[in-house]
């Protein structure tokens, strides 16, 4: 009777064990991108910064909707935030909609870029990225911290859960070992984070790429823009960065 019931203990243990941990294979996300317009701008251009500060709100919030499955996914705005018209601030790279296609290790992203629209077709984003120990929840799921480097310049801190298993998150950022709910770009005081998380019902047929745009590649891209930003001098310059996630 004692090996009976120390046995119904052991398997009722591996079962709740079991049960507490699930795995999805799709998802639909609620991203917050927050940018801290302050320390954007201070670093962007220090002097002018200094004229302009009053006129800048601290911060400014960005929606945006993940739709994604282990193949394929979509990255789209979501609600819209109005802007004051009384501040100089206005958004930058806030319309962008990036297709993944994981099968195909290919991207689709759309990205207006002033009075021109581009649409970049190329291979994902080259990231090299190191695993951490350190953890935290995000919107109810445990996630692991990440640190990757982008273009050998360019810093990124992702939170990711194996518990999504899809290997993508906000932008063209992805590669991780499951989701990005989680991502900061210290580049441009910027962090997105997942307020909502759905993984049944989910509707697939959303995650379609974009179509209109001028067709480049991402290096067409980068020199197309280049070429306008430069004669912004340094301020130009260190916008670049905004188009290449």
């Amino acid at each position: 009777m004692k090996k009976q019931l120390l046995s119904g203990i052991f398997f009722s243990i591996i079962l709740q064990a079991g049960a507490q941990t699930n795995f999805f294979s799709s998802v639909n996300i609620e991203f917050e991108k927050t940018t801290y317009v302050h320390q954007y701008y201070k670093e962007l251009e220090p002097e002018w910064f200094e004229q302009i500060k009053e006129r800048l709100p601290q911060t400014f919030l960005n929606y945006y909707i993940y739709t994604g499955s282990q193949e394929k996914s979509i990255y789209r705005p979501g609600k819209e935030t109005p802007v004051d018209s009384r501040t100089w601030y206005r958004p930058v790279a806030d319309k962008n909609v990036v297709f993944t296609d994981f099968v195909k290790s290919t991207t689709i992203s759309q990205k207006p870029v002033y009075e021109e629209t581009f649409l970049i077709e190329d291979s994902l984003l080259p990231i090299k990225w190191k695993i951490t120990a350190d953890t935290r929840m995000i919107a109810g799921y445990n996630c692991r911290k990440a640190i990757g480097i982008l273009y050998d310049s360019i810093a990124l801190f992702a939170f990711y859960t194996d518990e999504i298993l899809i290997s993508g998150g906000p932008e063209g950022i992805q590669g991780l070992p499951g989701m990005i709910l989680g991502l900061g770009v210290p580049r441009l005081h910027a962090t997105w984070f997942a307020t909502k998380v759905e993984v049944y019902d989910v509707n697939l047929k959303a995650i379609t790429p974009a179509i209109k745009g001028k067709k480049v590649t991402r290096e067409n891209m980068i020199q197309s823009i280049d070429k306008v930003l430069k004669t912004w001098g340094n301020y130009g310059s260190k916008m670049i960065i905004n188009y290449l996630i």
